[in-house]
């Protein structure tokens, strides 16, 4: 007999009329497949081991159903659509009808990309796929490489950050549904951009879940901040741990997705010797082999292990990046002087320098943040495992009014910040909007329609923010105005000032990509140090070094080219060379990068 494992979850076309059914449900001893166009229910085989299966014939495409388990009737699991939602019936889609165009697209490696974050139902006017696709000419003129997608399986309502999906396998119908980001993702390959999908494997939302009903998907024995665990390395774990690479490899097969970025792996609590995350990466790798093509894989992690981006080969967790919120929490203190919360365990502009050096800031220190050490040595991880940013949808919507930076700063400020962000020697993430100084906040939203769950969300944000909910200041994150708050304005982005930043962003990113010290560094080609408020950052190169200050201060300060050499300014041509022992001066919140070359 079949195994269940064999079978790809969820509903299968076969043919134009045939479509294959397979569930998996350990807690129950019989399955059965209900169809919204007919009153009887069909039964489906036990193929043992808990799963259940079935080919039904006349049941094409578009056909909407439910699983029936001990008389309840129930979305699929691995919904691959929910056309009316979270509370409707699942609906056959083939995922193999999409013509795909993308054979010429040729994958960057990891350290070459220039990420744009986005969050398609904000990111335009309409908040479709489509629309978006519309807008991508700007992002590769911007110098843009690849597109990361904020979540996009299916979640309750229309407004959402994603984070609170109960459909991994579903696309959000409101965007655009699955042959809507299959659109995306083929018009994104063949304007020269990959993609990157934010996925969530550490939890699900609330409204709509039907994973419990069906198995031990969920840990009584652990809980995330968001919610119930997953279920990793408890009774039933490896079924839990095959669904969710299901999971992984259709973002990779069905819609050649080029990476998945994983939200808060710290969060997937997995005590067993080889964990989940060690078996995605190896699974990851076995596919790209049998794709052809990469299938990396960015961790969200606040451990600060450097075994995440260590190689499984070298008892790491085998991840191809992670992102660094050390490097952001430095910047942000550089810049804003703010040192309340997570942003007490940061000095400013010497840990700017030392994540720019080493990596993490929290290498073992003590964090008077959570009151305890943390962290370990990351000196020998190389700096494109890190990816780096100014901003992201985390430490906006962190804030009670959900704040930009660029609201929080002066101009010279942002614009140090951009620099600091596209010149480093990691891979660099922009927030969308960010390039041309978008000042439109993103609080957090949703579209509960369970009374009971929207007033638990607003008590959660009211005690999350208690110092500032009383004066009023805070967003409600039901009202449909929270959400249309956080909508984009491009239309000034090309005009005045805005026009001026997007600019720099354009003429920074190229001069990392024509500029050889400027792209790929080992960790010994990439040092920085900081002396008083000034950064200084030395990228070396067989083709040339290059130099970059920063300074952080409120007054001019004086920096210094390495012994015996010269500098050319690359932002300014038409700047002098500056001389070897030539005093460099820097004004407040300014940065200047200068090619060097050996005195004649």
């Amino acid at each position: 007999m079949t195994s269940g494992r064999d079978e790809i979850l969820g509903a299968r076309p076969l043919s134009d009329t045939a479509t294959r059914f397979c569930v998996w449900a350990p807690a129950s001893e019989r399955a059965a497949l209900l169809r919204s166009d007919q009153g009887d229910s069909a039964e489906l085989v036990n193929l043992g081991d808990g799963y259940f299966a079935a080919t039904v014939a006349d049941c094409p495409v578009g056909t909407q159903y439910r699983y029936v388990l001990d008389g309840e009737a129930l979305a699929d699991p691995a919904s691959r659509s929910q056309p009316e939602g979270v509370h409707g019936p699942s609906e056959v889609i083939d995922l193999a009808a999409h013509d795909w165009v993308d054979e010429s697209f040729c994958q960057r490696p990891l350290w070459d990309h220039v990420i744009y974050e986005l969050h398609v139902g904000t990111f335009t006017a309409e908040g479709t796929f489509d629309a978006a696709l519309q807008e991508l000419d700007d992002l590769v003129e911007l110098g843009v490489s690849a597109i990361e997608l904020m979540p996009v399986a299916q979640f309750p309502g229309e407004r959402n950050w994603g984070y609170d999906g109960v459909f991994p396998f579903a696309v959000q119908h409101s965007y655009g549904g699955a042959h809507g980001l299959q659109r995306f993702v083929d018009g994104c390959h063949q304007k020269g951009l990959a993609v990157i999908l934010d996925v969530v494997y550490n939890h699900l939302g609330p409204e709509g879940n039907v994973l419990g009903a069906y198995g031990p998907y969920f840990s009584d024995r652990y809980r995330t901040p968001w919610g119930d665990a997953l279920n990793f390395d408890g009774a039933g774990s490896d079924d839990v741990r095959h669904y969710f690479w299901l999971n992984a490899r259709q973002w990779f097969a069905d819609f050649h997705v080029d990476a998945l970025r994983l939200d808060a792996v710290h969060a997937i609590i997995d005590q067993t010797a080889t964990t989940f995350m060690e078996e995605l990466s190896r699974q990851s790798q076995d596919l790209s082999a049998a794709l052809g093509r990469r299938c990396e894989l960015i961790a969200e992690s606040a451990t600060n292990d450097p075994r995440t981006v260590t190689e499984r080969a070298g008892g790491g967790v085998g991840m191809d990046a992670q992102w660094n919120d050390d490097f952001h929490h430095a910047l942000h203190v550089a810049l804003t002087g703010e040192q309340s919360g997570y942003y007490a365990d940061y000095e400013g502009a010497s840990d700017v320098a030392r994540a720019m050096d080493e990596g993490f800031v929290l290498q073992g220190a003590y964090s008077a943040f959570r009151r305890c050490h943390h962290g370990a040595p990351s000196t020998r991880v190389a700096p494109e495992r890190f990816v780096v940013f100014a901003q992201n949808h985390d430490h906006i919507g962190n804030r009670p009014k959900g704040d930009r930076l660029v609201t929080l700063v002066s101009p010279a400020q942002a614009r140090l910040a951009a620099a600091a962000v596209v010149l480093a020697p990691n891979v660099p993430l922009l927030f969308m909007g960010e390039e041309y100084g978008e000042t439109a906040p993103f609080p957090y939203f949703v579209d509960h329609s369970d009374p009971e769950l929207i007033a638990a969300t607003r008590a959660g944000r009211a005690r999350e923010f208690a110092d500032v909910a009383e004066q009023g200041e805070l967003f409600d994150p039901a009202d449909p105005a929270t959400f249309d708050a956080a909508r984009l304005d491009r239309s000034q982005r090309h005009l005045g000032e805005q026009g001026a930043r997007w600019s720099l962003y354009r003429d920074l990113i190229a001069l990392r990509r024509t500029t050889p010290a400027l792209r790929r560094s080992a960790r010994a080609s990439a040092r920085a140090w900081c002396e008083r408020d000034v950064v200084t950052l030395l990228r070396t190169h067989d083709a040339g070094d290059v130099v970059i200050f920063f300074n952080f201060g409120e007054s001019d300060a004086t920096a210094y080219l390495p012994p015996r050499v010269r500098g050319h300014n690359l932002l300014d041509r038409a700047a002098s060379v500056i001389e070897p022992g030539a005093n460099v001066k820097l004004a407040p919140w300014v940065f200047d990068v200068y090619q060097l070359e050996a005195s004649p």
